[in-house]
């Protein structure tokens, strides 16, 4: 197969040329699958070689082991940001824990090294005269977009849980186009998702993730809870499927997630529990769901406050939560005015003109001014001072002040 030298970039090139003259080096793994769809790969490229980690680390000084007892190093060389997964030829034990192999034994057969792979869309190589190795109908079912398991399927999926939901990434085609599960893959998922409870939250969190990128989330979401495995994760969380478009992928989340009957705070702790989000990724969703059931207000002082008060990735979340048409384009007519970010009056300026000693009343009323000056859009220093020296915040209370705030 001599095409996929075209995907093949200088230092891809350099890389391999390197191994194989110290011994025999494959091709493998998602590059292999991409470039027999006739596409460009995303995959990084990924190499089986009879190498052992030390003979690689010493061609290539600046390789980090990243799983050097399971033959896996990370190659890096000089002028490159790119790195390449090498992987020494390998038969792996018993999966004890259900998540790893207890041990593996190093190799020299490319055959062998495959046999332990998941599926066989994953099962190919190249090797240094451009041949493909498929001894496991890997590109047939490619063609078929089936997935299927190499060998035993309830053996493969028994060894790691984590093969479930990679299961269902490889489902993803183009927009509206799935691959199919093989009937024994599909039997071996149903009888193992209680495999998931034994894959850490890392691995099910970046799993998902990927599957909200992909361009299928509903289709592949709605067959996960199809068959048991969104339960499985997400525990006693109501999960609604209903396809929202293309949209950021933590907005499909929280609009799965949309009827759970709980505040965005009790919604981002249970996340917590379930799930390994990042602290802002949390923050989001928490967001979103605060605000799931709101009526966005067209007025033209609320719309300031929005443009304002909100972070960017806020504000793109809310327009595709809630697609809005009229709102979405009441906020771009928006977009050419112009507008002070930061409070013209600090709390110096504030405390210097009224008297009020640094603390809690002169916090609020600078958050009330502020509030003022986005929502009347006024630029002009003597404008706000002419503001503050008109509303009444000698004889009331600050509990009873605007507060900073959307909505």
């Amino acid at each position: 197969m001599d095409d996929h030298k075209l995907y093949l970039t200088s230092e891809d090139n350099l890389v391999l040329n390197e191994l194989r003259e110290h011994g025999e080096s494959w091709i493998v793994g998602g590059w292999v699958r991409d470039v027999l769809m006739m596409k460009k790969s995303d995959a990084d490229l990924d190499i089986a070689t009879v190498l052992l980690p030390k003979k690689v680390m010493e061609i290539f000084p600046k390789t980090i082991p990243i799983g050097e007892e399971y033959g896996t190093v990370m190659v890096r060389i000089d002028g490159s940001d790119k790195k390449w997964e090498v992987t020494t030829l390998r038969k792996d034990g018993s999966y004890g824990d259900g998540r790893r192999p207890d041990n593996v034994s190093f190799g020299k057969n490319i055959i062998d090294d495959l046999a332990r792979r998941d599926f066989t869309i994953n099962a190919m190589a190249i090797d240094s005269k451009g041949l493909i190795i498929d001894e496991f109908g890997g590109e047939n079912d490619l063609q078929n977009n089936i997935i299927r398991s190499v060998g035993n399927a309830n053996e493969r999926i028994a060894e790691d849980g984590l093969r479930i939901l990679r299961a269902f990434r490889f489902l993803d085609l183009e927009r509206n186009n799935l691959r199919t599960f093989d009937s024994d893959l599909e039997n071996a998922i149903n009888n193992n998702v209680h495999m998931l409870d034994k894959v850490s939250k890392e691995r099910i969190t970046d799993e998902l993730m990927k599957i909200l990128n992909s361009n299928n989330p509903y289709k592949i979401f709605s067959k996960m809870q199809e068959m048991q495995v969104l339960q499985r994760i997400l525990g006693d969380l109501s999960v609604d499927i209903v396809d929202h478009g293309e949209v950021e992928p933590l907005v499909i989340l929280s609009k799965f997630l949309r009827n759970n009957d709980c505040t965005g705070d009790e919604l981002s702790n249970k996340l917590k529990k379930l799930l390994k989000l990042s602290k802002k990724e949390i923050n989001l969703v928490s967001f979103l769901h605060e605000h799931r059931n709101i009526n966005l207000d067209r007025n033209l002082s609320s719309l300031r406050r929005f443009r304002v008060l909100l972070t960017e990735e806020q504000k793109l979340m809310i327009l595709q939560y809630h697609n809005d048409t009229l709102f979405n384009k009441n906020i771009e007519e928006l977009g050419d005015e112009e507008i002070r970010l930061q409070p013209i009056l600090n709390g110096n300026k504030i405390s210097d003109i009224t008297g009020i000693k640094p603390g809690p009343r002169l916090g609020y009323l600078k958050d009330w001014l502020f509030r003022i000056q986005i929502e009347q859009n006024i630029l002009q220093e003597d404008d706000m001072i002419e503001v503050l020296n008109r509303i009444n915040w000698k004889d009331t209370e600050i509990e009873s002040w605007p507060k900073l705030s959307w909505p």
